[in-house]
């Protein structure tokens, strides 16, 4: 008699766990996440030699060159806040003139559009900006 009301507890509490994970699951995956990871990013990039800046517009995921150096954008994320948007992206950036091997990425990391000093983009040609994340 004790062992079956042991297993009839035991069960009820895997069918309450079951249920509460399939709810908080489905609210979190029908909550708008999807509205605030994108697919493209906007990036100014400032040639500090000719003082001239240039708008590229990015695919996440894909390389892109542009002169010598390679870029890739992993993700990005806007904020969920109205007032002030972030804008979060991860960035890497290598430079094609660079033919040490020691050193693979100029620049490997997080960037925030609000912040950038955060994490430094250090080049001596180059600086980045992430403009936008769609």
């Amino acid at each position: 008699m004790i062992i079956k009301n042991i297993s009839l507890g035991k069960n009820k509490f895997f069918i309450i766990i079951f249920f509460l994970i399939f709810f908080f699951q489905k609210n979190y995956l029908n909550s708008d996440d999807k509205i605030y990871f994108g697919n493209n990013v906007d990036i100014k990039i400032l040639d500090k030699l000719s003082s001239k800046n240039k708008l590229i517009k990015l695919e996440v995921g894909k390389n892109f060159k542009f002169k010598n150096l390679n870029l890739k954008v992993l993700k990005c994320k806007n904020s969920k806040f109205d007032d002030d948007p972030e804008i979060t992206s991860y960035l890497q950036v290598k430079d094609l003139n660079n033919t040490d091997n020691n050193e693979v990425f100029v620049f490997n990391g997080w960037t925030f559009s609000s912040s950038p000093s955060i994490q430094v983009f250090d080049h001596p040609v180059y600086d980045l900006w992430i403009l936008r994340c769609y």
